[in-house]
């Protein structure tokens, strides 16, 4: 964050000094994890169901923090607000309008945000110093806490906007609004909350409402509904896809065998090749959002095609292709999942499976509402057009999985309902063999540690 003094942190916050002089510095980074605060750093407390942060307060001061930001006096230095949250989206709305040389990059999407947002930090942070965090803080904390770590220094600050509702990313933009915003698709992702994709089109697009005149909308050219967001806002629009319509284009898109794309970028008159180091079709999307702002901010176009080629997975459990030392090939995509980005992977697993045997572990989908039965079993039934050989359905929620995989006729595939991970992990070790491939995606935590013991353990039978 930028430098602060306590007096000022209490006025923008409407909070109230305590245990310290109002010249008192905050010159570190603001945190709500404890064990992360630093010397001259903000530690925000929050008071949760389990742990109370407040309890951490002397220990921050001690380790060298200049204060807490808190709802109750501690006895540490700092400030005591009503709402931390809404103090610290104050803060970050204070900070952003500090910082005159920065430009706010905000991109949001049913599915690739956080994948897309590493892209954008990567090709960004060859023109500047860029904060664009591992991990998906897209929410009322995680947004301002990514704007906070933004200094005098900062060039471009890549945030990424999620949604489970109307208002919701309108809210984020107030904090700090993008000149630069990227929509990248609309899929089923938290459609029980939205009703519709309708309804989660609606939401998405208030990002490039924020938007002003001067900014630029990068909207994806192959997704219909994010392609008529372009009535939606003032700023320039710049279409991006595959679409023939689409001003920065991909064509003559090929994928190998270890289920990396390459491409033709082009842009007007100018082309050149690219050949991706990240494993998945769907990263021709994404690298092409990711390529459309790294333009809009200034880079030399025949500078990107090369960078392009150079950019790789920051954040985990998000298309984490890895070999085991016995030849099994494992596609971690475990962070999380809904029917889009569980296709996406399963046409990755296809690509790299080709005359291997391969694996499909699938956990559950959340918040599809009166879709779960159907979105689920659209995925299985996905997984036996692809030819995947072993369908290994993680808890009795998911099974309509294997029931949409029975549904496909002729599949010569293998169907496994597993109770829990435990189970998944047993059904694995009975027949692991050398040189197969496998998938393991689930909505949070529903898989992981499914693909834990996959990167640890070696146990596998002879081919």
């Amino acid at each position: 964050m930028i430098t602060m003094t306590f007096a000022e942190i209490a006025e923008i916050t409407g909070g109230r000094l305590v245990n310290a002089a109002e010249t008192v510095t905050v010159t570190g980074p603001v945190e709500y994890d404890s064990r992360k605060v630093g010397p001259g750093g903000l530690f925000v407390a929050f008071a949760g169901e389990k742990v109370d942060g407040h309890d951490f307060a002397a220990a921050v001061v001690e380790a060298g923090a200049a204060g807490v930001l808190g709802t109750r006096d501690t006895g540490a230095p700092g400030v005591v607000v009503a709402d931390p949250l809404a103090a610290l989206a104050a803060l970050a709305r204070v900070v952003v309008s500090r910082l005159d040389k920065l430009t706010v990059v905000g991109l949001t999407g049913s599915s690739g945000k956080t994948t897309t947002k590493d892209y954008i930090g990567q090709l960004l942070g060859r023109l500047g110093p860029t904060v664009a965090p591992a991990g998906s803080l897209n929410n009322e904390l995680g947004f301002p806490y990514t704007v906070l770590q933004a200094t005098t220094e900062t060039r471009f600050l890549v945030l990424e906007m999620g949604a489970r509702g109307i208002g919701h990313i309108r809210y984020l933009t107030e904090i700090a609004q993008p000149r630069i915003g990227v929509v990248l698709n609309v899929g089923a992702a938290h459609i029980g909350e939205f009703g519709s994709v309708e309804g989660t089109a609606l939401a998405k697009g208030e990002l490039v409402e924020a938007l002003p005149s001067s900014g630029v909308a990068i909207l994806n050219a192959d997704d219909p509904l994010v392609s008529a967001m372009a009535s939606r806002t003032s700023a320039a629009v710049v279409a991006v896809g595959e679409d023939s319509s689409a001003a920065l284009r991909a064509t003559e898109v090929a994928v190998d065998s270890t289920g990396r794309a390459s491409y033709q970028l082009v842009s007007g008159d100018k082309s050149g090749n690219v050949r991706l180091a990240v494993a998945g079709r769907h990263q021709v999307a994404n690298t092409l959002a990711a390529a459309a702002v790294a333009l809009a901010a200034g880079m030399d176009f025949d500078e990107l095609t090369a960078a392009l080629g150079e950019v790789g997975i920051v954040s985990g459990r998000r298309m984490d292709v890895f070999d085991r030392p016995d030849g099994v090939r494992v596609i971690d995509d475990s962070y999380n999942a809904n029917p889009s980005s569980t296709a996406a992977a399963l046409r990755a697993l296809a690509a790299m499976g080709e005359g291997r045997r391969t694996t499909a572990v699938l956990g559950y989908m959340a918040e599809l509402g009166e879709f779960e039965v159907s979105g689920h079993a659209e995925v299985g039934r996905l997984a036996a057009e692809l030819g995947v050989d072993r369908l290994i359905a993680v808890a009795g929620n998911a099974r309509p999985i294997l029931d949409g995989a029975a549904g496909f006729t002729g599949w010569p595939g293998t169907a496994y309902l597993a109770a829990d991970q435990d189970a998944a992990i047993e059904i694995l070790k009975e027949d692991l063999r050398a040189d197969d491939v496998v998938l393991v995606k689930g909505s949070r935590y529903r898989t992981w540690d499914v693909a834990d013991w996959l990167r640890r353990s070696e146990e596998v039978q002879p081919t």
